[in-house]
């Protein structure tokens, strides 16, 4: 699967557009997790409990989005994007989206 956040593929040639495809991951941290949070926050810094919090839910909503996109057929995704949302206190929802299309070498 190829993934861009473009709206096309050097050298290929887009045959089909498939249409909009999603990947959605709502995600929070325990009760230890919020209070090693608290404490790195105390000293300043990168957060690391969060850091790790966020790349998660992002890996996680892009890998829903590709296996969305192979659900309808498509090979690639163009014009990918973030979004991300708190939710309620402590509680993050990251969707990634894009066009789910079918490519071909150009000749």
């Amino acid at each position: 699967m190829i993934v861009v956040t473009t709206n096309d593929v050097d050298g290929y040639e887009i045959v089909q557009t498939i249409g909009m495809v999603r990947g959605l991951s709502v995600r929070s941290r325990s009760l230890a997790g919020n209070i090693g949070a608290s404490i790195q926050i105390l000293f300043g810094g990168n957060i690391s409990v969060y850091t790790k919090l966020a790349e998660t839910a992002r890996q996680e909503a892009f890998n829903n989005l590709v296996a969305h996109a192979e659900q309808k057929g498509a090979n690639a995704i163009l014009a990918m994007r973030y979004d991300a949302n708190e939710m309620a206190s402590a509680v993050t929802e990251v969707l990634a989206y894009g066009t789910a299309v079918v490519i071909e070498r150009k000749r």
